[in-house]
């Protein structure tokens, strides 16, 4: 089991070139991967893209990327020749009425606005890219093992709130005989004191009492809870990414607490359905930052 949330970082240099690639993940319900590159590095984006997508299925990444050339052919300078050839002659131009003395050298000339421009040269795009892989799997298996680290923690909370689920269920199928039992006896103790201590008719009394046990029955809603609490544990010890059924098992087990809620006519079950729902919630709050 996998947290969302994490961060990785690789580093590699070969021949001149260094990458930097850093990776940061949080919960998000799909994998949705953010970039910024120089548009030089542009032709890596979708490479990277495949390959983060090769490694996580969940999570929102933003990825960082440095890169570093210190070749000597990593720079390259362009002289604007024809603008150079407009400033030198309309310098001398002016110079013919102004007679100035002539020290208009090739430095001076170089650094007049607009005639040189130092571009970035042309990239080995093969090279660059493999220094990239290596980098983002540097950067990804930094990333995996810290989601992984937080991924058990939330293993061994989420298992022991699942037996709390479990124990609640027990509790709650423990009560329900006896709210039944107790309904019947309060409305014994009512018909007696309506009929001044009459005899009551138990045909009657059995009949209502009936009808009350079949509205208040929770045999099956504690059944199902259960049998997603199973399913929750067994999808804990799932190594596959597991957080988009967790959160689906979740939405089942609050929905059978708050069937067994509505249903709920004494005061202990309905504080076993409130601390079920509560510890629900929490599971809740837990499984979206689940892979």
């Amino acid at each position: 089991m996998q947290s969302m949330t994490g961060y990785g970082r690789g580093i590699v240099s070969a021949d001149g070139r260094e990458i930097t690639i850093e990776l940061k993940s949080v919960n998000h319900r799909f994998l949705d991967v953010s970039m910024r590159l120089p548009r030089h590095l542009l032709f890596l984006e979708d490479r990277i893209r495949k390959q983060i997508s090769g490694a996580l299925s969940r999570g929102h990444i933003d990825v960082f990327l440095n890169y570093r050339n210190t070749r000597n052919d990593a720079k390259q300078v362009v002289i604007n020749t024809p603008l150079l050839v407009s400033y030198v002659d309309s310098a001398r131009g002016a110079n013919e009425s102004l007679y100035l003395p002539d020290d208009f050298g090739l430095a001076a000339a170089l650094n007049l606005p607009g005639v040189t421009e130092v571009l970035e040269a042309e990239e080995d795009q093969d090279a660059v890219a493999v220094l990239c892989h290596d980098a983002v799997e540097a950067a990804l298996k930094e990333l995996i093992g810290m989601r992984a680290l937080e991924g058990a923690r939330l293993h061994a909370d989420l298992a022991k709130k699942a037996e709390t689920i479990s124990a609640l269920a027990d509790r709650i199928e423990a009560r329900a005989p006896g709210v039944v039992t107790d309904y019947r006896d309060r409305l014994r103790s009512k018909i007696s004191q309506l009929l001044e201590a009459g005899d009551v008719d138990e045909t009657r009394l059995a009949m209502e009492v009936a009808v009350f046990a079949d509205r208040a029955a929770v045999d099956e809603e504690v059944v199902r809870l259960h049998s997603h609490v199973r399913q929750m544990e067994l999808l804990l010890e799932d190594p596959d990414p597991v957080g988009k059924r967790l959160d689906f098992l979740v939405q089942e087990i609050n929905r059978e607490f708050n069937t067994i809620g509505s249903k709920a006519n004494d005061t202990e079950l309905t504080n076993l359905v409130l601390s079920g729902k509560t510890e629900t919630e929490k599971i809740r709050e837990q499984v979206q930052n689940i892979e």
